[in-house]
């Protein structure tokens, strides 16, 4: 008497075969991410690749919640790019770096109700963002001022110079 049928001993053969190449690929992707060169390009691919697909498949979704979780990983994800762009001459020494810093970024992107984007979210940034908005939206408010300012003087001086340059050039073909 046979414990396994043919059909279901190859389908767990296939199956195990499936699991150990995945554990490789992901053993290898892990010691890239140790001591490969370009460790800090494949930490920040990982972090994007699966997180914008998800994205572009939420925006074609009529649900609203899987808006909310991709636009909150994505202010996290700023946020935290935005942080090392400050602090990476020190995090560039830390031994395993880009390792750490893929596993991070995976602990942001985990498919779970409540993941490291939702956390850190609801904890730091939301009411950082709360406690200072007024004063965000005024400093917004002021520099979209400032640059239109910039913009008008800049259209207003183009005018002066194009006019005088198009007077001058008239002048030189009447001689």
């Amino acid at each position: 008497m046979r414990i396994f049928s043919t059909s279901k001993f190859h389908s767990l053969k296939i199956l195990t075969v499936n699991i150990i190449l995945f554990l490789g690929i992901l053993v290898f992707i892990a010691i890239y991410l140790m001591f490969g060169y370009g460790s800090q390009f494949l930490a920040n691919f990982i972090g994007f690749l699966y997180p914008a697909y998800a994205s572009v498949k939420a925006i074609e979704t009529r649900a609203k919640d899987d808006d909310t979780k991709w636009l909150t990983y994505w202010v996290v994800y700023a946020g935290f790019s935005l942080l090392e762009t400050f602090t990476d001459i020190f995090l560039w020494w830390i031994p395993l770096y880009a390792f750490i810093k893929c596993i991070f970024l995976i602990y942001l992107m985990v498919p779970i109700q409540a993941n490291g984007s939702v956390l850190l979210y609801n904890r730091v940034i939301r009411p950082f963002v709360i406690k200072h908005q007024k004063r965000i939206d005024d400093t917004i408010d002021k520099m979209q001022d400032a640059a239109g300012q910039l913009v008008n003087e800049a259209e207003g001086e183009l005018r002066k110079r194009g006019t005088d340059y198009a007077a001058s050039r008239l002048s030189d073909s009447q001689y």
